[in-house]
C-alpha cells in the first residue's frame, strides 16, 4: 500500500557506550559499532529504509560527543538532518525535537520513529509491516506502536498488552492492528512468565509511527511544554538557535511515560520481522563463529580445555589463548581489556565508574 503523504523517519542515535565496554564509548557507542562485520547497526537502520524513505527525509538525532562520527558514518543523508541534541533530556524531548523538525518541513507527513541500535534482517517485512503501520497511522486518529512477539520471559523489556482488533474504516493491512490496552513497565521474571502464558503481550521494542498532526494533538494534550517546544520550532527563522534555548529547559521524560501510556488512542501491530535490541556481549555471541566447545569468537583462538566462552578481538596482530576457562567474556581493544564471567554481563555498565575517565 502507498502513502498519499510524504514520510519522514527520525532515527534515534544517542545513546551511552557503557554496556559494551572497551569495544564502545562514549563517543562510540552500540550503534556506531562493527559489531557485525563491516556495516555498523545506524548504517544498517539508513539502509533498512531504503525503498521506504526518501534519503532527504531521514533525520538523525544523536548528541555533541558522537555527532562527527555519525556524519562520517552517514555522508548520503543531507547535512542538516543530522542534529546534536544540546543536552540529555531523555526520549520524550527528543522525540519532540525531531516531531518539530519534521512539522516545519512538512506538517502533512507520517513520521517514523525508529532507534539506530537494533539489529533486523529481514528487510522485506520490515517494509511490510512499516507499510502497514503507515496506513493504520493514516486512516485512524490513533498513534502506531511496533511490538515484538516474546519468545521467552525476558524481565528486561517493557511489555505491551494489545486489547481486540482495531477498528478502523477503510484500512486494508496484512498485519492488521490491535487497540493497546496498556504499557507494563519491566516486569519480574515471574509476572513477564504471566504474560506469556497468558498470551496479548508484547515487547515495546520503541518503534513508533504517527502523522504528524496526531501526535501534535496529543503532545500538547498530555506534555503542554513539549508542544510549546515545537511550536517554537515550527515559527523559529533559525532552529538551530532556538533549540539551543529552549531544550536543555525541557523536563526530561521517556516518550512511553510521557507521551504513549497517556495517549487517547494507541494502536500496535505486531512484527513479522526478526529483531535483536542487542543488548550485551550474551546477544552478539549468537551471530559470532563457534569455534568448538561453545566458544564464540570473531577472530581465531587457540583453545585446551575451555568452553562457553566469548571472545572478541578488535586489535589487529594480536591473538588470544584460552587454557582451562568457562564462561567468560574476553574483549580486547588497542587500549583495553575485559575479562569478565558472562553471567554477570549485564553488569558491565557498572565498570563506568571505576574505570579511567579516558577509557570511557
Amino acid at each position: 500500500m502507498s502513502s498519499a503523504a510524504p514520510i519522514y523517519a527520525l532515527i534515534l542515535a544517542g545513546g551511552s557506550g557503557t554496556r559494551f565496554w572497551p569495544l564502545s564509548r562514549n563517543a562510540k557507542p552500540k550503534q556506531l559499532l562493527n559489531l557485525f562485520g563491516d556495516v555498523t547497526l545506524l548504517e544498517q537502520t539508513i539502509q533498512r529504509l531504503d525503498g521506504l524513505v526518501p534519503l532527504e527525509n531521514i533525520l538523525i538525532l544523536t548528541n555533541a560527543q558522537q555527532e562527527a562520527a555519525v556524519r562520517e558514518i552517514a555522508p548520503q543523508l543531507p547535512p542538516e538532518n543530522i542534529f546534536a541534541e544540546p543536552a540529555k533530556r531523555d526520549t520524550a524531548p527528543a522525540v519532540a525535537l525531531g516531531i518539530g523538525l519534521v512539522a516545519a518541513r512538512d506538517p502533512d507527513a507520517v513520521m517514523i520513529v525508529l532507534p539506530a541500535d537494533q539489529l533486523i534482517r529481514d528487510t522485506d517485512s520490515f517494509h511490510s509491516v512499516m507499510r502497514d503501520a503507515i496506513a493504520t497511522a493514516e486512516k485512524s486518529d490513533g498513534l502506531v506502536t511496533i511490538g515484538i512477539k516474546p519468545t521467552w520471559p525476558c524481565p528486561s523489556y517493557g511489555y505491551i498488552e494489545r486489547g481486540q482488533r482495531a477498528s478502523i474504516p477503510g484500512l486494508d493491512c496484512e498485519q492488521m492492528p490491535a487497540e493497546v490496552k496498556r504499557f507494563r513497565e519491566k516486569p519480574s521474571t515471574e509476572l513477564a512468565e504471566q504474560f506469556l502464558a497468558q498470551g496479548g503481550f508484547c515487547w515495546n521494542a520503541g518503534m513508533f509511527v504517527w502523522t504528524i498532526h496526531n501526535v501534535i494533538r496529543e503532545l500538547s494534550t498530555h506534555q503542554p511544554e513539549l508542544g510549546a517546544f515545537i511550536s517554537e520550532i515550527r515559527r523559529s527563522s533559525n532552529v538551530a538557535a532556538t533549540v539551543a534555548a529552549q531544550f536543555p529547559k525541557l523536563t526530561p521524560i521517556s516518550i512511553d511515560y510521557g507521551l504513549m501510556e497517556k495517549a487517547r488512542r494507541v494502536l500496535n501491530i505486531e512484527a513479522t520481522f526478526d529483531w535483536d535490541d542487542v543488548g550485551s556481549w550474551l546477544s552478539v555471541a549468537n551471530y559470532l563463529e563457534n569455534a568448538g566447545n561453545e566458544n564464540r569468537v570473531n577472530a581465531p583462538v587457540s583453545e585446551i580445555d575451555s568452553e562457553n566462552n566469548i571472545v572478541f578481538n578488535a586489535r589487529k596482530g594480536s591473538h588470544i589463548a584460552l587454557l582451562g576457562v568457562d564462561d567468560l567474556i574476553i574483549v580486547q581493544t588497542d587500549d583495553a581489556l575485559l575479562i569478565a564471567n558472562r553471567h554477570q554481563a549485564d553488569a558491565i555498565k557498572k565498570l563506568a565508574d571505576k574505570l579511567p575517565k579516558d577509557l570511557l
